[in-house]
């Protein structure tokens, strides 16, 4: 059986509309977990270790002040896009799109104000919650009215976050969650005695701005080869890594199939990924900085965190090779990721 309840988190800022900011609480068992109706965000994410003990094991703040200043996505549903576009250009039906340039020479994560830093209309569900949001034509640069619904279920050790958009103009989309995980808990130093798999034979190497190249690379022979567990401080240090923010690729074919595990050994708390996307962006926390003060006051340092954000390849829309990334009128794109706790 799963719980749902839902309180008031707080209150936006005067200057953004004043309105109220809603937190759901799901709880089954063995998995507790808390998302906001602002960005969809989720802020509390506890499961067990072998000891029985919950432990939060996602980043975040105690305030909504926290979410409502600059962050780098802690938790959040990023969208339209989620990635980067390279320039913030792309061509759709011969017409040129110019989007906000936020990360160098490119867009990212859907730009200057996306699904992250926006009010969600939530409906409650039997053993979940469903948030919707209509994204206006021309949102941030980006075609085409959408109907976008994010969904999370938790079902015993299992939270499923589905993804459905509706639009009546062709547009790129492609949405993920951008938790950043650290199993040994929230707050700990570092994530060099996690040990991390990845279910892929290539990976896309990417230009100094982080856009990929275009060449799809073997993972064979080379520090991307994450097939079987690597212990990841041991395994950055024996191939001079500075930490991974790149696209792994899937299998191409849109059923649910495990794609990503990370377990951290002390603790006995694994967590399997699992998707109908064809690529995840694995990502160290390389940009912690120390400047950020998470809950309980705790100071978030490089590689203290892991993202394993399932989603389409960046720059798609600009490679017509890559899968594509475009929605048009009278389809659904419909993703959905599963993150499946164990303790052993």
């Amino acid at each position: 059986m799963t719980q749902v309840e839902r309180e008031v988190f707080g209150q936006m800022p005067h200057e953004e509309g004043g309105a109220v900011v809603e937190k759901f609480r799901l709880k089954s068992d063995s998995v507790k977990v808390e998302i906001l109706s602002l960005g969809c965000i989720i802020t509390a994410l506890e499961v067990k270790g072998r000891d029985g003990e919950f432990s939060d094991i996602v980043l975040g703040f105690d305030t909504l002040e926290g979410y409502t200043r600059k962050h780098p996505f802690f938790g959040a549903v990023v969208g339209r896009v989620a990635n980067r576009i390279a320039k913030g250009r792309f061509t759709v039906d011969g017409k040129e799109y110019q989007l906000f340039l936020n990360n160098g020479p490119n867009s990212l994560h859907g730009g200057a104000r996306g699904f992250d830093k926006v009010l969600w209309s939530p409906q409650v569900l039997p053993n979940g919650i469903c948030f919707f949001r209509l994204s206006p034509d021309g949102e941030e640069g980006y075609p085409g009215d959408l109907k976008v619904w994010v969904t999370y279920t938790l079902s015993g050790r299992e939270l499923a976050i589905n993804y459905r958009a509706q639009t009546n103009k062709t547009t790129p989309i492609s949405l993920t969650n951008h938790s950043y995980f650290n199993l040994a808990g929230q707050g700990s130093r570092d994530i060099y005695d996690h040990e991390i798999s990845i279910e892929a034979d290539s990976y896309l190497p990417v230009d100094d701005t982080k856009i990929p190249t275009g060449e799809v690379a073997a993972v064979q022979g080379t520090g991307f080869d994450l097939r079987q567990p690597v212990k990841l401080g041991n395994h950055l240090q024996k191939f001079h890594l500075d930490g991974f923010d790149h696209n792994f690729c899937l299998q191409q074919v849109q059923v649910r199939r495990p794609v990503a595990r990370a377990r951290h050994p002390p603790t006995g708390r694994a967590m399997e990924v699992h998707t109908t996307q064809p690529g995840i962006q694995f990502y160290t926390g390389n940009n912690l900085d120390g400047s950020l003060k998470g809950k309980g006051a705790v100071v978030y340092t490089k590689h203290s965190a892991f993202c394993l954000e399932t989603q389409n390849w960046p720059d798609a829309v600009n490679k017509p090779h890559f899968p594509s990334a475009l929605l048009q009128p009278g389809e659904e794109y419909n993703h959905t990721t599963w993150l499946v706790f164990n303790a052993a």
